[in-house]
């Protein structure tokens, strides 16, 4: 059985997504529910990956597709601290770019 935890925290005008473990296709649909929650919690959705070990194509799609929901409701989702193999993964499908917080160059987070 994956491992994974999506923990959220709202402040003021702000979410925060903290992920942990694997994400993959068999967490798709709690992620999903973790994402479109926060997005709906506050104009600003800030993922931390920091913990996040693995994340696969489902995990991706799932970023974008929360990435595109948020900026149809005119709020914003940033993604941020990936290391490893999920930077990885990010930077080599190009969704570190399109997730990076504004004024943050290259890399993704710390990784």
């Amino acid at each position: 059985m994956t491992q994974f935890e999506a923990r959220t925290a709202t402040g003021t005008g702000r979410a925060v997504v903290s992920l942990a473990g694997e994400c993959d296709l068999a967490v798709r649909d709690q992620f999903e529910a973790a994402l479109t929650a926060a997005v709906r919690a506050a104009p600003e959705v800030l993922v931390d990956a920091a913990e996040l070990r693995f994340l696969d194509s489902s995990g991706v799609h799932t970023l974008v597709m929360a990435h595109r929901a948020a900026q149809a409701e005119g709020r914003r989702l940033h993604l941020v601290n990936a290391t490893g193999v999920v930077a990885h993964v990010l930077e080599v499908t190009g969704v570190a770019d399109l997730l990076r917080p504004p004024g943050e160059t290259g890399g993704n987070g710390r990784g």
